[in-house]
This record gives structure tokens, C-alpha cells and sequence, in this order.
């Protein structure tokens, strides 16, 4: 191994000792080495051309809660960014979660509610600063439309406020996701005889953000 590399001796032993202890490559006999489970996840990361991590898209879940009556459960944003912006709840998907599995614990989590899902479709979304078009974020949501819900609503928890509300209602808000009413289309299929995926470039000023 050591040859093609053009390494000394004692820098090769180095590295590879390095590798090692962060648990990147495995010792399979003397002079011969692997990649562990653990350094190919890294490997797979890699962009071989830049030589650096690949950045990809965020991967999240977002939550419209019918309630039946033409009211949905709307949520204003206290945390940064997006601090004071109303929209539907969401959140990340973790590490071997279920769509449906992290759709029922952020519904627990941010709402207290429980509720029948519906995975309606996916929603891209690429968001660029007004003043440099800088790209901001880039994220992937897979829309979850939650029918029948039941439990008792938590109205305010850490970083949100929870209201059932009228999609007009939310539209009139100063600060609200511009992409509600797409979410809306989305969770009652309006988009069925097209696909399940919609895709967007919107953006923000410094201060929304």
C-alpha cells in the first residue's frame, strides 16, 4: 500500500495508525488494510473531483393536519431561522426512521396529537438569498397528509405556537411560508394526474431568514 503513495515509511505508518484509531479502516493481516463500515459511510460522502465532503440536501417531513372542518393546524415558527414565520409543522427524518415513524413522533413531539397518515408526496425546495442568490438551504420534504386527528393539542412548546386555523387565515399573516398553499395542493392530490413531486427556487431576505 505504501508505494503508490510516495510516502515515507514512518508518515505512511502515520496515517495509517490515524485511520485506525477513528475507526476508518480495519487490519486484515500484516501490511494489509480495509475499510471499515464506518470509512466507507465516509467514502460515500466524498466528491472524488473537489476532494471534499459532498453537501446534500436536508431531509425532513412536513406535517398538514386536516382537521375535517377546512381548518388546518398551523404553527408560528419562534426559532431561528424563520423566526416568527407561520406554516405547517415538520421536521428531519433520523437516521433510520420510517417517513411514517418520524411523521408520529414530531406530531407527539410538537402537537401532542396523534392521526392517521398519508404520504401525499414530495416537495424540493432550493432557497436563495434576495440580496447575494446565495443558495440558503436545500431541502427535501416528503408531505404527509394527517387525517383524524386526536389527542390533546400542546398550543405552545419550545420554539412554537400551534393554532388551528383557515388557509386564509395564515395567507393574511405578514410573516407566512409561501409555499403553504403547495403543500395544501399536495396533501389533497391536486397534482395526482402529474406526479407526486413538486419542486421549487423561492427566497428570502437576510432579516426572514
Amino acid at each position: 500500500m505504501q508505494k503508490p503513495t510516495g510516502l515515507s515509511s514512518d508518515h505512511f505508518n502515520f496515517h495509517i495508525t490515524r485511520l485506525l484509531d477513528l475507526d476508518f479502516v480495519e487490519k486484515v493481516k500484516k501490511g494489509s488494510y480495509k475499510l471499515s463500515q464506518k470509512g466507507k459511510e465516509y467514502a460515500n460522502k466524498l466528491d472524488t473531483d473537489a476532494n471534499t465532503i459532498e453537501r446534500q440536501p436536508k431531509v425532513a417531513v412536513i406535517l398538514a393536519i386536516d382537521k375535517g372542518d377546512g381548518r388546518w393546524l398551523f404553527q408560528e415558527r419562534l426559532k431561528n431561522p424563520y423566526f416568527g414565520f407561520w406554516g405547517f409543522p415538520s421536521g428531519k427524518i433520523r437516521w433510520g426512521e420510517t417517513i411514517k415513524e418520524t411523521a408520529a413522533r414530531e406530531l407527539d413531539e410538537e402537537t401532542g396529537l396523534s392521526a392517521d397518515f398519508r404520504i401525499a408526496g414530495l416537495y424540493h425546495e432550493i432557497v436563495r438569498s434576495k440580496e447575494t442568490d446565495e443558495i440558503l438551504e436545500d431541502k427535501q420534504f416528503f408531505m404527509v397528509h394527517c387525517t383524524n386527528p386526536t389527542g390533546n393539542l400542546k398550543i405552545d412548546f419550545e420554539g412554537g405556537h400551534n393554532e388551528w386555523r383557515m388557509p386564509e387565515d395564515v395567507f393574511e399573516r405578514e410573516k407566512h411560508f409561501d409555499s403553504v398553499e403547495i403543500e395544501i395542493d399536495i396533501a389533497y392530490g391536486k397534482y395526482k394526474d402529474e406526479a407526486i413531486f413538486f419542486e421549487r427556487t423561492t427566497s428570502y431576505t437576510k432579516d426572514q431568514f
